[in-house]
């Protein structure tokens, strides 16, 4: 007689997140040692020089500047209207393609991920990401009866490696009618890596050519968590324009984080915005995505979509958060370049970095060196093929200490 209840697609290993579960040792290491002692590079989350979580004053006063009533209230299942509008434009910043979008407002970008996996693949269908990647995709994928598959995100000397896409992309292609290939950029998770426009050339040009059999259904997912972070103004957003005039059997979307983009990540807001040159296709998304947000969480966070809205529609409140925004941005940059110039200067190998909230480190025994570290009160996230360093959460001057103790620990342990 068995001692299980659960059904058999919802029964699954008991253990923890490894992101959170690391990310609480660390709180335990800096209680027992002090926070200047401690290199908490966990969480993806923006924090000061103090480790204390940064929450812009535009955002927040907006926030509580509101009635309790105007917040507490029910909000649209697709999303509030003007939140959808401000989405979608401040998302695109004057290269929205010229085609059929369509947005419904989602719990932050995993709830655009889940949507996006389980309305465009079919169960038991593989889909195709990079070798490096969140690893709540898988989590997300299992949860809906489908499987990651990977191609090797970098070539030897450090792009993107569009011949390794090409020949898993058509292998799934052949096994499938259809394909669903999650690409994150800019600012990836977790590598820092962001397609280049000329990379995206290549992708698409290639996308185009299997489409010319009518048979085949391909769906590019693009997760954009990190972009409000990614690049000096707008010009990491260029690539949208590229997504105009697709043939029909070409379906795009793209998960966005307004939670991520305006520091108020507990909120959980986001959205999923569809892409398509046919309009009946752009209609159909549209349906199938207010039927699963419905079904998973029926409508969102009103409060944290007026917040979006008010910011979007008054130009002085635009003006500070911009302001803060590109203050952090700034902030970011400094403390990777800082980690990045530290491992040159002691040969620490790194995955080549362009924006964003983290760095990562290729090994083979990720597990070993990140235990190994926090008897250095380093704190790294393992992964199946590295360590990631959350530049997000640690100041420039631990950023540029990190590497040498990286290294020498990396070195101890080969």
């Amino acid at each position: 007689m068995t001692n299980s209840m659960v059904a058999s697609h919802a029964k699954w290993p008991a253990k923890a997140d490894a992101i959170f579960a690391i990310a609480g040792k660390a709180q335990e290491a800096i209680k027992k040692h002090g926070k200047e002692n401690v290199t908490n590079s966990t969480l993806g989350a923006l924090m000061d020089d103090n480790g204390k979580l940064i929450a812009f004053d535009s955002v927040f006063g907006t926030l509580k500047a509101m009635p309790n009533e105007k917040i507490s209230a029910y909000a649209p299942i697709a999303g509030m209207p003007q939140y959808l509008e401000a989405s979608v434009e401040t998302l695109f910043a004057g290269y929205k393609p010229d085609a059929h979008i369509r947005a419904v407002a989602t719990p932050g970008g995993s709830g655009a991920l889940k949507i996006a996996m389980w309305n465009y693949t079919d169960l038991g269908d593989e889909i195709l990401t990079s070798d490096w990647y969140w690893s709540p995709y898988k989590t997300i994928s299992e949860e809906a009866g489908r499987h990651i598959k990977t191609f090797k995100l970098f070539t030897e000397d450090g792009h993107f490696n569009v011949a390794d896409f090409k020949e898993k992309f058509k292998e799934i292609l052949n096994r499938q009618d259809r394909i669903m290939a999650i690409l994150n950029t800019p600012a990836q998770n977790p590598t820092g890596y962001s397609i280049s426009d000329d990379e995206w050339d290549e992708i698409l040009a290639f996308v185009k050519e299997e489409a010319k059999n009518p048979e085949k259904k391909i769906v590019l997912l693009v997760d954009t968590a990190y972009i409000d972070f990614a690049g000096e103004k707008d010009e990491k957003r260029a690539f949208f324009s590229k997504f105009s005039n697709l043939p029909n059997n070409i379906f795009t979307m793209v998960a966005y984080s307004t939670s991520k983009g305006y520091t108020m990540y507990g909120l959980r807001l986001g959205a999923i915005i569809g892409i398509s040159s046919n309009e009946e296709i752009a209609d159909e998304f549209n349906i199938a995505a207010l039927h699963s947000g419905r079904a998973n969480w029926s409508n969102g966070n009103r409060g944290a979509m007026l917040v979006v809205s008010e910011i979007y529609n008054n130009k002085d409140l635009l003006a500070q958060y911009t302001t803060e925004k590109d203050e952090w941005k700034g902030i970011l940059r400094r403390r990777a370049e800082a980690f990045v110039e530290a491992a040159k200067e002691v040969d620490l190998e790194l995955l080549p970095y362009r924006d964003g909230f983290f760095v990562s480190l290729p090994c083979d025994n990720p597990y070993e060196i990140s235990d190994a570290l926090t008897e250095k009160n380093i704190f790294m996230v393992p992964l199946a093929k590295g360590v990631r360093f959350a530049v997000c959460a640690v100041s420039e001057e631990k950023c540029r200490k990190a590497p040498k103790v990286i290294k020498e620990v990396m070195d101890q342990l080969k």
